[in-house]
């Protein structure tokens, strides 16, 4: 029983060693010194201690196996340190598509927000900046939707709001990375704070007609459902995401790919109402949000199954057909389901009867 019991502890101790070894590596290959032979000669030599402490596991000379691991755990606490000292930043080079922070000032139920995106593209990268400001009046507010955009299979998916305040006047919200110039997007980088926090506020002919018109590598499918909750609920969100906007312009934050991302950012800012949905692991899988809105009743489905709630919602063909019509966003909704007061968003494939039903997002 005594083996037993030692060797399933070395076991662990080596699954351990060998997790952070290999996080360390790449957190000094991501966030390590700029010279590229000294980056990778730090990485190189901590592996080769992580080897080593792994070997002396083996070993049956407690001295040398201790030695080992300590020196392990020293170079990690070290890569640790480093990482955790590294701040965010609102000054950088950034790239034109998030060169402005959107900011808010509130007066009451009347909102100014500032640094709204309306770009006009002719490609995903070749397009003509343009920023303006606008006063929003919470009191006109007549419901939010959800957008979801796929790209990779069912399980992955771009997932932002956009807040309807009538007379095809709508404000789209969009979590995403602040990315510097020359620089791309990696899931395995969002990990390492190499992402600012960013929140696009943009016009819905800007940030949706990207994604169905521009993008082609690869393309995304796009799907726009309709929030069934209380209006009041939907002022509380959008007050809330006014407070998140302004925070970040003063203590910018990192992103991370799993714990602050377009939708667990979401979820944290749905909590200011009491009736927010409970945290359910499509919150990280978040190509099934809409199924998970859908079964919690968040979704407007006039009672139809959600397959065909999710037919319905797909608006690729409607938004191209569209282009940069003054009226997009009307037009993206011609063929919805009849609008209730209030409203809510399904997506991607159904886990519950395991058969793949969406696509893709960012």
């Amino acid at each position: 029983m005594r083996k037993t019991l030692t060797r399933c502890a070395l076991l662990l101790l080596g699954l351990l060693i060998a997790m952070s070894a290999g996080w360390g590596v790449l957190a000094i290959l991501f966030t390590g010194p700029a010279d590229a032979l000294l980056r990778y000669s730090l990485a190189s030599a901590f592996a080769v201690v992580a080897l080593a402490a792994l070997v002396a596991l083996g070993s049956r000379r407690w001295r040398g196996r201790t030695l080992a691991l300590a020196l392990h755990l020293a170079q990690f606490a070290a890569v640790l340190l480093c990482w955790y000292r590294l701040e965010p930043s609102n000054e950088r080079d950034w790239q034109a598509d998030v060169a402005l922070l959107p900011h808010a000032t509130i007066d009451g139920d009347l909102v100014t927000l500032h640094n709204i995106r309306n770009f006009d593209y002719r490609s995903e990268t070749d397009y003509t900046p343009a920023w303006y400001d606008k006063q929003f009046d919470l009191r006109k507010l007549r419901g939010v939707d959800l957008i979801t955009s796929y790209w990779m299979g069912p399980a992955i998916a771009h997932v932002f709001l956009s807040f309807d305040f009538g007379d095809g006047d709508h404000l789209a919200m969009s979590i995403e990375t602040r990315k510097e110039k020359g620089e791309s997007y990696s899931t395995l980088k969002g990990f390492f704070r190499q992402y600012e926090l960013y929140y696009v506020v943009a016009d819905e002919r800007d940030v949706i007609r990207l994604r169905t018109n521009y993008r082609r590598n690869p393309p995304e499918n796009v799907y726009l459902y309709q929030l069934h909750a209380p209006i009041e609920q939907g002022r509380q969100l959008f007050l809330e995401y006014m407070q998140r906007i302004n925070a970040l312009q003063h203590q910018p934050e990192f992103y991370n790919s799993l714990t602050t991302n377009c939708t667990t950012a979401m979820w944290l800012n749905s909590r200011v109402n009491p009736q927010h949905p409970p945290f359910d692991w499509r919150i990280i899988a978040s190509g099934y949000v809409p199924q998970f809105l859908y079964q919690h009743g968040l979704l407007d489905s006039a009672g139809l199954p959600f397959a065909e709630v999710r037919r319905r919602a797909q608006i690729n063909a409607r938004a191209q057909a569209a282009d940069d019509a003054a009226d997009f966003s009307r037009r993206i909704r011609m063929d919805a389901p009849a609008q209730p007061a209030d409203r809510s968003d399904p997506a991607a494939a159904d886990p519950a009867t395991g058969k793949a039903q969406g696509t893709r997002a960012e």
